[in-house]
C-alpha cells in the first residue's frame, strides 16, 4: 500500500516523471539580452549611406563646376530656402561679386551664370540638411521607442556629431576662398572637409556590416579572426585614407590638369622646381606638380600594398575572406587607370566624378574585405 499526499500524488513519486520535458535549445546570455531594432536599424543606416555618397559626388561636382563660393554666408536655417524673387536673387550676385573669385577670375559673369553656379551649392547645402534630419529622425525615434541595441547608442549619436562638425568645418573650409586673392578654398581645408565625410562614410558602413550578423555570430567569429590579414586590412584602410587626402589636395588647387603626361611628369619623374614656393611647407599643399606628384607616387605604393596583401589572403581558408580581397584588388586596378585616365585628359568633370566615386567604392571594399578578416564568416566542411 504506497503512501498518497491529499492531492493523490504518491510522496516518493519522482518529480516531473509526469510533464513532457523541454527540448528546445535555449541560448546563451548574449542571445538573452534585447537585441533591439537590429534589422530597422540597418535599413536607416544604409539610406544615411546612400545618401552620404550622393553628398560626396555632389560636392566633388560642386568644386569641379567652381561653385563652392556662390553662397558667402552660412545660414543653416534660413539658408534653406532659395531665392524666391528677382530682388532676392540680384542681393545674392551682389555679395558674390564682392568676393575675389569674382574679381579676379569671373568678372563680368551675368545673373544666369550666377544662378548655375548657385543652384549647385545650395544643392549641395541642402543635401547636407537632408542628412542631417534623416539622421536626427532615425536616431530620436528608435532613442524615444527603446530600439536600440545595447551599446549602440553611442555609435549612432557619433554619427550625428560627426556630421555636425561636417557641416561646421564646411563653412570653415568655404570662409577660406572669401577674402584676400583666393580663387578657390584652400586645399588643405577641402582635405579635412572631404576625409571627415569618407570617416562617416566608413562608420557607417562598418556599423551596416555589425548588424549584419548576430551578436552571438560576431562573437564567435571573433575569436576565428585571422589576425595577419585583420591587421594588414588596418594598415591597408591607413593607407587608403591618406591616398583620399591627397586626392582632395589634388583637387582643391587643380593639380590634376597641369601636368597630362604619364608616367613621366613634363618629360621627367620629377616636375620642374617643385620647391618653389616660401616658405616650404606651402609646396605641399600649394604646388601643383609636387601635390600631383605625391598623389602619383600614393597610388603606386597603396597598389603595391593591395597586391601584397591580396597575395597573403590567397591562402586563406575562407572562400568569403578571399572573394573580399579579390574585390579590392579588382576595385584597385580599375582605380589606377581611371586615375591615369584623369591625368591624360586633364581631368574633365565626367572622368574626374568617376574616379572619385571610384574612391567611395574601393574605401568600402577594405573595408568590408577587413571585417572579413577580422569577423570570419562561417563555412561548411565543403566549402
Amino acid at each position: 500500500m504506497s503512501e498518497k499526499r491529499s492531492g493523490g500524488r504518491a510522496i516518493f513519486e519522482e518529480v516531473g516523471a509526469d510533464r513532457p520535458r523541454d527540448t528546445t535549445p535555449k541560448g546563451g546570455m548574449i542571445d538573452a539580452r534585447p537585441r533591439g531594432a537590429r534589422r530597422a536599424i540597418r535599413v536607416w543606416l544604409m539610406v544615411l549611406f546612400a545618401l552620404v555618397v550622393v553628398m560626396i559626388s555632389v560636392g566633388g561636382l560642386t568644386r569641379l563646376t567652381d561653385s563652392g563660393l556662390s553662397i558667402t554666408e552660412w545660414r543653416p536655417l534660413a539658408g534653406a530656402l532659395p531665392p524666391m524673387d528677382a530682388a532676392t536673387w540680384q542681393s545674392e550676385f551682389e555679395k558674390y561679386r564682392e568676393i575675389p573669385q569674382y574679381q579676379l577670375q569671373n568678372k563680368g559673369m551675368t545673373l544666369s551664370e550666377f544662378q548655375f553656379i548657385y543652384w549647385w551649392e545650395w544643392g549641395h547645402r541642402q543635401l547636407g540638411r537632408v542628412i542631417g534630419l534623416v539622421w536626427g529622425l532615425g536616431f530620436f525615434g528608435f532613442l524615444l521607442a527603446r530600439k536600440i541595441p545595447v551599446g549602440w547608442t553611442g555609435r549612432l549619436l557619433g554619427i550625428g556629431v560627426l556630421g555636425g562638425m561636417q557641416g561646421a568645418i564646411g563653412w570653415w573650409m568655404v570662409t577660406s576662398g572669401l577674402s584676400g586673392a583666393a580663387l578657390f578654398v584652400a586645399s588643405y581645408r577641402l582635405a579635412t572637409h572631404l576625409g571627415l565625410a569618407f570617416v562617416i562614410l566608413g562608420l557607417i558602413a562598418w556599423y551596416v556590416l555589425q548588424l549584419g550578423r548576430s551578436e552571438a555570430d560576431l562573437l564567435q567569429a571573433r575569436r576565428n579572426r585571422e589576425g595577419g590579414l585583420a591587421r594588414a586590412g588596418a594598415w591597408l584602410t591607413g593607407a587608403a585614407f591618406v591616398q583620399i587626402l591627397l586626392g582632395a589636395l589634388v583637387a582643391g588647387i587643380d593639380a590634376g590638369r597641369s601636368f597630362p603626361d604619364w608616367p613621366l611628369m613634363a618629360g621627367g619623374f620629377f616636375p620642374p622646381d617643385p620647391f618653389g614656393l616660401t616658405p616650404l611647407w606651402r609646396n605641399f599643399f600649394e604646388d601643383p606638380g609636387l601635390v600631383q606628384f605625391m598623389h602619383r607616387m600614393a597610388g603606386y605604393l597603396l597598389f603595391a600594398l593591395i597586391v601584397g596583401i591580396w597575395w597573403r589572403a590567397r591562402r586563406s581558408p575562407r572562400k568569403a575572406t578571399r572573394f573580399g580581397f579579390n574585390s579590392v584588388l579588382a576595385m584597385a586596378g580599375l582605380q589606377m587607370l581611371l586615375g591615369i585616365g584623369a591625368v591624360i585628359y586633364q581631368a574633365p568633370w565626367h572622368i574626374a566624378i568617376v574616379h572619385q566615386c571610384g574612391a567611395v567604392v574601393l574605401w568600402v571594399l577594405i573595408l568590408r574585405a577587413s571585417h572579413q578578416a577580422r569577423f570570419p564568416v562561417a563555412q561548411s566542411l565543403r566549402g
